[in-house]
């Protein structure tokens, strides 16, 4: 995922059971039979009381005799054959049942799928690494062949550190030796000028935790322990929320003009997994102390639907009233939940609290079908005040791309916090899973079938933002197609912002933490499809990719600019999708927002809150 200012048509028929329509391929024959057993046994015990009855009143009506011979019967079916259940039942929840005791799911790599990833990643990083000017440059523009960076005072290597660890996973070591030799010979944090506290935090110093992860090498961890304190002021305010921009140079936090002082909730809930590794790496607690009162402060201004409005005040910690959605400026604040739970090895409950009572609230006020096909998506909620002052909420069917991150997080989640053992099985059965867990585990899986199917365009590749069809929404007769479409868009016209694709990551991530999940092959194909369609459309023959204008035009029109999170985020979930589950296995590893891994840990001290 991404942040705020860089950032996740027709259904097909599902598959049909014979296919490779795993999800969870739950050991629940045996579940069912015994609650058929114990229907059945019921069915029996009525029958002989209501014949008991009969008995004491003279008579029993032969139609009532059919029914409760029939249900008997039915009874018996489904106990010697609880597939008549198990299997729609499994359909329902997106699940196949083929094995009668758990099974593990024995994920191996696909190598030439592996490797073509990887060919992939050298194409791009080695348009970015030659030229002149480029290199160190913290953006890429594979048309011009030029770099640039995001302050006039100079870059702080962006695309550099955000590659390492891709490079380290794939085994480049010469382009990985000549980027440390950048890092350690050419890199400055002294940079007069204001960076973006939050995607500074995920991709410079998140990529050097990741590099010290994967090398031990005391170079990444020293270059992260001077940026964490020159971003540390940015926490100087009267709550502790960090300001959304820092001066590295000055050590100095910023107010944005952009949003009137305001910062965003993502960006200030979405830089506790680094801060909290590199405290725990160095043994400097005031790491810790400051992204934790940040949690401390977003849950004692909590809402009662346990959502989150996308702007905080820092001066007095409260929500401002503002959009709540799942994309943009709220995206990685439900992700960032969960995965502090994880990264502090399920022993902060606090967090796990948090986090079910904020899906709860998704699940309740978020989470629609799609008129037609009825796909999951998730709307927004825009407040508006009437003439007499009152707030109503309304709700716009409109969904990010960003949003499809939220399909693997939801199950990560169903077998994390909703699991009612530990560990599950891969794939988890249905009998490992709280009601809670089954719930969000059937929402995660349906929104990554639909953000399957917003890739179901002239290229291949999904817009940056889709809408879906309401009876209100006064495209009755019109052309747009019946579930969701892309608004603006239309034959012969400019394409409208929404239209593009800039190389985004969410969709792959889902599919490689679903594919781990389960080991169902369906994810594999889905990403296959994926990268085949960027080599088709997004490779610039001269070297590097870029962004598409619009995804239902071909031939396409590019826009200058290959983004960071290709080679971070995008490439290397491809990657580990057809690696085998030894590499980086999430029992062990937790990704931050950029994909960038970081080891489970287990804290010493706890939330006191």
């Amino acid at each position: 995922m991404e942040s705020t200012s860089l950032r996740k048509r027709n259904a097909q028929p599902a598959p049909g059971t014979g296919g490779s329509h795993k999800g969870v391929d739950v050991c629940i024959r045996s579940y069912f039979a015994r609650e058929t057993w114990l229907n059945s046994r019921g069915h029996a015990t009525h029958w002989q009381d209501h014949q008991a009855d009969s008995r004491r009143h003279g008579s029993m009506s032969g139609s009532s005799y059919l029914v409760l011979l029939f249900l008997s019967a039915v009874a018996v079916i489904i106990y010697r054959n609880p597939t008549v259940v198990t299997e729609p039942l499994a359909e329902f929840i997106g699940t196949e049942v083929r094995h009668a005791e758990p099974r593990y799911a024995n994920i191996t790599a696909d190598i030439p799928k592996r490797d073509a990833v990887v060919a992939a990643f050298k194409h791009a990083w080695l348009a970015y690494e030659p030229e002149r000017d480029a290199m160190g440059d913290d953006e890429y523009h594979p048309l011009s062949h030029k770099g640039s960076n995001l302050t006039e005072a100079g870059g702080i290597g962006y695309t550099v550190v955000d590659s390492i660890d891709t490079m380290l996973l794939m085994g480049l070591h010469d382009e990985y030796t000549r980027a440390r030799e950048w890092v350690a010979t050419k890199m400055t944090f002294e940079r007069d000028a204001q960076f973006n506290t939050f995607e500074t935090t995920i991709r410079v110093l998140g990529g050097l935790l990741s590099a010290y992860t994967l090398t031990e090498d005391p170079l990444f961890l020293e270059k992260a322990r001077e940026l964490g304190d020159r971003i540390m002021p940015a926490f100087e305010t009267p709550t502790g929320l960090p300001l959304s921009h820092i001066n590295l140079a000055q050590r100095k936090g910023y107010k944005t003009p952009d949003n009137n002082g305001l910062v965003s909730t993502a960006e200030v809930s979405t830089l506790q997994l680094e801060f909290r590794y590199l405290s725990y790496l160095t043994d400097n607690d005031a790491y810790w102390d400051a992204v934790e009162k940040v949690m401390q402060v977003i849950k004692s201004s909590t809402m009662s639907t346990g959502l989150a409005s996308i702007f905080m005040n820092p001066e007095d910690g409260r929500f401002v009233m503002s959009a709540i959605r799942l994309g943009s400026r709220g995206d990685s604040y439900y992700e960032y939940l969960l995965k502090q739970y994880i990264q502090t090895n399920q022993t902060e409950p606090v967090y796990q609290h948090m986090y079910d009572f904020a899906i709860r609230g998704v699940q309740e006020h978020l989470v629609k079908k799609s008129q037609t096909a009825r796909l999951t998506y998730t709307s927004e909620l825009i407040p508006e005040r009437d003439r007499s002052g009152k707030v109503t909420w309304r709700l716009v069917p409109k969904q990010d791309h960003l949003v499809c991150f939220f399909g693997g997080s939801l199950m990560l989640g169903a077998v994390t916090t909703g699991a009612a053992v530990h560990p599950v099985t891969t794939p988890p059965q249905v009998k490992q899973l709280t009601p809670s867990g089954l719930r969000d585990w059937k929402t995660g899986y349906d929104l990554i079938e639909t953000c399957m199917r917003t890739h179901e365009t002239a290229t291949g590749l999904s817009p940056e933002i889709v809408h879906f069809r309401i009876p209100s929404d006064g495209l009755a007769g019109s052309s747009m197609p019946n579930d969701w479409y892309i608004k603006g868009a239309r034959p012969g016209a400019p394409p409208p912002y929404d239209a593009r694709y800039i190389l985004r990551p969410e969709t792959v991530e889902s599919l490689f933490i679903a594919y781990r999940l389960t080991g169902d092959e369906r994810y594999r194909k889905y990403g296959w499809q994926i990268f085949q369609a960027i080599e088709r459309h997004c490779k610039i023959e001269s070297g590097g990719y870029a962004s598409i204008l619009n995804v239902d035009q071909v031939p396409v029109e590019y826009e200058d600019k290959m983004e960071t999170f290709l080679m971070s985020e995008t490439l290397k979930y491809l990657y580990l999708l057809f690696e085998d589950d030894s590499v980086l296995p999430l029992s062990k590893y937790v990704f931050n927002t950029e994909a960038h891994p970081f080891p489970i840990i287990n804290p010493t001290r706890h939330a006191n809150f």
